[in-house]
């Protein structure tokens, strides 16, 4: 009996044997199939795919390896926040006077914006578009129907940076590339109509939404035969000079583009100002974001953001740069906060929850910057994490969902795996990269999918990493 015994446990060991080997066989199929395509086998790509349950890695290639990101890099910043400050942290704008306010309703000094980070102030992608009829209650309220000063901006809690320095050039002046400053206002974003005429002649500068004083351009524009915004800005943060190049379609009676606000911190003060002397509220100087050397001011109105919950669910959709951008600024905790600041702040959290911080190189919050550098390995430790977050449901209903929304609408779309992928994409020059997690016959995974320099388009690469991320689901 033992004999017999003896034998059938080999019998069942080398049978369980064969099994691990032809599942691991399989399994670096399906990785060789992706990473040796003639698509990608020049590329520099960081690949992990780990099961969520069991944390057991099923797929991996160069994982530590930290490539340009893209996009995915809002993961950091988002999940960095959520933790850091919670789900319903709000941006607390406030109102202040550094005067006293007479019995016939005259404030003898001026009236402070006192800014706060909060990327939503008349933001057309969440808040109160109508927030300045608030605020010119709030001047009632407070018995003030004259200001014998002025309205100053103040967006001292950032410094004065504005436009992150690792961007490239081409991308400084555009809309999505907007500085972070701590004043916000409308998206950090002005739409420049044009009319164009006929092939190659330069198209006509109608008007801009929001106007804004002093504002020039430099126009070396051309009307093509394209059919989409080829238009690109050009210009340093707080200059009002700006210069465009590119094409836009030709014989367009109006023709809408889009470049970055200089200085919205001063543009709020100067909306907020025509607000109030046209609600019978007299202001005797010009507004400014020059701050005194010493005032003493005191809050006579608070104005609170959306959630920040609210604020990360529009960043990781739509992948808004901005928000992402304020939320990373934020971070530095200090007086005058800072994006080397906020670097060092993130760091020091993940490594504080035993991440591989030293796979982690940011230098912005959205990922814009090509300088960006993360690991596979980071982001899905990243992503394990926060799936035993108290914060996970609102960190997981903040990622786009595969053929469903945001910039993962049309990703997977036609597929079994639409609505059972939630994740990150990224996208910048030869970037093409995917983080999250995917759930799909009794599978829970996390992964992340980075790919640099691929021997071909970004759309190419992305039937790759679709392909692939099917035939691991099965």
């Amino acid at each position: 009996m033992t004999f017999n015994f003896n034998q059938n446990m080999k019998k069942i060991f080398i049978i369980f044997g064969l099994f691990i080997l032809n599942l691991l066989a399989f399994s670096q199929n399906q990785l060789d199939n992706f990473i040796k395509n003639p698509l990608l086998e020049n590329a520099n790509i960081s690949l992990l795919v780990k099961d969520l349950n069991t944390n057991q890695t099923l797929y991996q290639f160069s994982s530590k390896n930290s490539v340009t990101p893209a996009s995915t890099m809002k993961l950091v910043t988002t999940a960095t926040a959520l933790e850091m400050l919670g789900p319903d942290f709000c941006y607390k704008t406030t109102l202040a006077i550094d005067g006293n306010i007479t019995k016939d309703s005259v404030l003898l000094g001026n009236l402070y914006i006192h800014g706060s980070g909060d990327p939503t102030l008349g933001s057309e992608k969440t808040g109160d578009i109508d927030f300045l009829s608030k605020w010119i209650q709030a001047v009632k309220v407070a018995g003030i129907n004259k200001i014998t000063g002025q309205i100053i901006a103040d967006a001292g809690i950032f410094d004065d940076e504005g436009v992150n320095p690792h961007w490239t050039w081409e991308d400084i002046g555009n809309y999505y590339a907007a500085g972070a400053y701590g004043i916000a206002y409308l998206d950090n974003t002005c739409k420049v109509i044009l009319r164009s005429g006929k092939d190659d002649t330069t198209p006509e500068i109608l008007r801009t939404m929001p106007e804004i004083k002093n504002l020039s351009f430099e126009n070396y524009l051309k009307s093509t035969k394209i059919n989409y915004d080829s238009a690109y800005f050009y210009g340093a943060p707080h200059s009002d000079h700006r210069i465009i190049r590119g094409e836009i379609p030709a014989n367009k009676t109006e023709f809408t583009v889009k470049c970055d606000i200089p200085n919205p911190g001063l543009l709020l003060a100067e909306h907020f100002q025509s607000k109030l002397i046209q609600a019978g509220i007299s202001v005797n100087q010009k507004p400014t974001d020059i701050i005194p050397f010493y005032y003493n001011s005191k809050v006579i109105y608070t104005h609170l953001s959306p959630t920040l919950s609210q604020i990360i669910t529009e960043t990781n959709i739509h992948s808004n740069n901005l928000y992402a951008e304020q939320i990373f600024r934020y971070l530095g905790f200090s007086g005058k906060s800072t994006s080397n600041q906020a670097i060092k702040n993130i760091k020091l959290f993940w490594k504080s929850k035993g991440l591989p911080v030293e796979e982690l190189f940011q230098l912005d919050g959205c990922g814009l910057s090509p300088s960006d550098a993360v690991s596979a390995e980071f982001l899905v430790d990243l992503l394990i994490f926060m799936n035993r977050s108290p914060n996970k449901d609102v960190f997981l209903n903040s990622l786009p969902v595969a053929g469903e929304s945001g910039t993962l609408s049309n990703f997977l779309k036609n597929t079994e795996l639409r609505g059972k992928v939630h994740a990150k994409s990224g996208t910048i020059t030869r970037v093409k990269s995917y983080a999250g997690y995917l759930e799909e016959n009794n599978k829970k995974l996390v992964f992340a999918l980075l790919v640099n320099n691929a021997n071909g388009g970004s759309k190419e690469v992305t039937r790759k990493i679709e392909e692939f991320l099917l035939e691991i689901s099965k």
